[in-house]
This record gives C-alpha cells, sequence and structure tokens, in this order.
C-alpha cells in the first residue's frame, strides 16, 4: 500500500473505478463527513460521485433529494451512515456481533452488497466513497472482512483514508462516547485507558495493518486529526486529500455527535454503573441538555487521566507512533507526541464540582427524579473529598 498525500488524476470513461475508503477512526469527524455525503448525495452523484446507500430509508432519501426537497433537521442514522450499517451487518455475519439498536430495519447483507451494485449499475459513478468509522474494527479479525468488501468492486483502485488522534486526546473522547452509548467502564484515571492497550481504540497498527496487507496496491491517505481540524474539518480535509472536485451549491456541512461534556464523565459513569438503562439514559439526556447553558471550562481543559496514567499511555504508545511514522518515512507520526505526558489544567472533579453547583441552581434540571439526584449527590462528595485531598496536598 502506498502512502500518499493526495490523489489528483483525471478521470476518464475508460478509466477503472475508484473506490475510496473512509476507515475512520472513531471521534475523528466521521459523523460530520457521513451527514455531508448523504446531505448532497444527489448532487455528487450527478458530478459521478456516488454515495451509495444500503437500505429503503436511503433510498427515499436520495429519490426525494433527485427531485429537489432537501432534508430539513438530522437526518435519520440509516442515511447518514448506511456504510456503517453495512459493517455491522459484516461483522454480525461473520463474527457474530450484535447489531446495535439505533440501526433499525436492516436489510439483509446480501441485499445491502446488492444495492449497492445496483447503485453503480445505473449510476455509472467514476468514484465510489464508502465512510465507516465501524470499518475500524475489521483489521481486528485478519484480511477476510476486508477482501470481503474489496471484492464487490471488482477491478477497481482503491484509496484507504483513515484519521487519528494523539491517543491521549482520543482516548478521552472514545471513552466519553462510550459513556453516552450507555456503557459502564472504568474511569480514565482510575485505569480506564489501559483496558484499550490490546485493541484498535489504542493500538493503531493493529486497525491499520490488515488493510495494507488486504490491499496492497491501494493507496493510503493517512491524517492526523490536529492537521485535519487545523484545515477546515473533516469535509474540506478529505475533498482536500482525494483531490475531488466539489459542485457548486451543495448543503452545507454540519456539526454532528457532540461530546459528552468531560465535567459530565463521572455522573454519567456512576448513572450507568447504578441505574437501571432507562433511568441512565434519562440522566444522560438531562445532562446533554442542561452542559451547553452552563459556565464550565473547555471540555479539552479537563484533565481526565492524572501524571501516572498519562507516563503509561505515552510509553506503551511511542512503539505505535513508530510504525505509524515508518509508513511515511518519518520518525513518528504525531507532531509533539510528549504532549501526551502534559497535564490539563483544570482537575475532573473540580470541573465536576462546578456543574453540578450551577445544576442546583436548576431545581428541575432532573424533572424531580430522585435516583438522578442521588447520583448527583454521590458525584458532589467526591468532587468535594477530591478537592480537599489536592489542598492538604
Amino acid at each position: 500500500m502506498k502512502m500518499v498525500k493526495k490523489i489528483l488524476r483525471p478521470f476518464a470513461a475508460e478509466a477503472p473505478l475508484q473506490v475510496i475508503l473512509f476507515i475512520g477512526h472513531h471521534k475523528a469527524g466521521s459523523t460530520s463527513l457521513q451527514d455531508f455525503l448523504a446531505r448532497n448525495a444527489a448532487a455528487l452523484a450527478q458530478q459521478g460521485i456516488l454515495y451509495p446507500f444500503t437500505d429503503f430509508e436511503g433510498m427515499a432519501h436520495l429519490a426525494a433529494a433527485a427531485g429537489g426537497q432537501r432534508p430539513r433537521g438530522a437526518l435519520p442514522v440509516n442515511v447518514r451512515e448506511p456504510h456503517n450499517a453495512l459493517a455491522f451487518r459484516m461483522l454480525a455475519a461473520r463474527r457474530k456481533w450484535t447489531l446495535p439498536g439505533y440501526h433499525k430495519l436492516l436489510p439483509g447483507l446480501a441485499q445491502m452488497q446488492h444495492a449497492i451494485q445496483q447503485q453503480i449499475r445505473f449510476s455509472r459513478p467514476h468514484t465510489v466513497i464508502l465512510a465507516a468509522e465501524v470499518f475500524a474494527n475489521f483489521g481486528t479479525y485478519g484480511t477476510a472482512l476486508i477482501e470481503e468488501l474489496a471484492g464487490g468492486f471488482p477491478g477497481a483502485e482503491f484509496t484507504v483514508v483513515a484519521t487519528l488522534r494523539r491517543i491521549d486526546d482520543y482516548l478521552a473522547s472514545w471513552h466519553g462516547q462510550r459513556l453516552k452509548f450507555g456503557h459502564r467502564v472504568k474511569a480514565l484515571r482510575r485505569g480506564g485507558g489501559e483496558d484499550y492497550f490490546r485493541g484498535i481504540h489504542f493500538d493503531y497498527r493493529r486497525m491499520l495493518e490488515a488493510w495494507l496487507q488486504a490491499l496492497p496496491e491501494a493507496q493510503l491517505i493517512l491524517r492526523d486529526y490536529a492537521d485535519v481540524q487545523a484545515g477546515g474539518g473533516s469535509v474540506a480535509d478529505f475533498f482536500a486529500q482525494t483531490g475531488l472536485v466539489l459542485p457548486k451549491g451543495l448543503a452545507p456541512e454540519r456539526r454532528e455527535n457532540d461530546s459528552l461534556h468531560r465535567a459530565a464523565y463521572e455522573i454519567v459513569l456512576k448513572g450507568n454503573r447504578r441505574l437501571p438503562p432507562e433511568q441512565a439514559d434519562r440522566l444522560r439526556q438531562a445532562l446533554a441538555r442542561q452542559t451547553p447553558r452552563l459556565k464550565l471550562p473547555a471540555s479539552s481543559s479537563v484533565e481526565l487521566f492524572g501524571a501516572a496514567r498519562r507516563a503509561r499511555l505515552a510509553e506503551r504508545f511511542a512503539p505505535v507512533d513508530a510504525w505509524l511514522g515508518a509508513l511515511d518515512g518519518r520518525a513518528g507520526f504525531f507532531a509533539g507526541l510528549d504532549g501526551i505526558l502534559a497535564e490539563r489544567p483544570v482537575p475532573e472533579a473540580g470541573a465536576c464540582g462546578q456543574l453540578l453547583a450551577q445544576l442546583e441552581t436548576r431545581p428541575d434540571w432532573c424533572g424531580g427524579d430522585a435516583d438522578l439526584q442521588a447520583i448527583a449527590a454521590l458525584c458532589a462528595q467526591w468532587a468535594a473529598n477530591s478537592a480537599q485531598q489536592a489542598g492538604a496536598g
């Protein structure tokens, strides 16, 4: 697999089909990219760029868009993320994964694959884009799933695009995503980050190596998330790196999949562990409504690990960074890797205490649910104890 910065090639009728696979990572702008591609699928198809759908909901959206109707508000998840649905189906078929509940009424895998092929048949695109952060999980199981995916495009030329974040930033964000999903996890300061050491959420080599083996002739575009943000975000960076030309008049990029504020991590963590799922979900929803209205420190300024955990992360991640850098002939991939060791200025307990203090002025924040108030009280005590310990130190 060849490492490249950009793909700039003329397209001709006789040229091989170009297939661009955006494989994640999670929490690296994938949802905004998927939303943009889905929202503008009809206009892109007219320019020979196909973002194929995999179910009836997506087909209905495409038909409406072709007729001039633009969707208002958020897109349904099956429309926005058809290739995550495809990836989950593939994982479920081979590895007994359970389909997530938010992808509802999906067709079978063979129907999804057939739908993509028929869209290629009738649209006759020069480029097909599949975008799914769930593809990042394929490498865990060797090359079989990747070969199955690529086998649906005989004779095509492939480009694999992956956006990666420095590991401390990534784990802080991914851990918050798991909390949003209701997962029962350990706090990062208590070793929750070390639970990821053996998987694709820490070992980016494990995420990528099978793709290099399965598609040795493909072009590889690896992006540092910090550079993506500096370059205007996931949509602008994706099209700049791939060299695809956007038509005019497209719907603008939307911010999607807002992260949980880090001041709320401990509250959600305790809720997920101690409450029935329905109540835990109400707690998460209440905090999602309230935190944007509060005066809190920037989420990125909240320290979740502590010095000792950061040192452990840096030590374990150094070989991963060196391997990534070697793909591009460099000593390492991430600029400023020593930043992993730098603690953020706001202690997690202090940020949590600020959040809870402001919620006390909004007695209706949880709808009077005594169990949610009890979780808040537990967290308030934790924050107070942590502040006392810090003062004594």
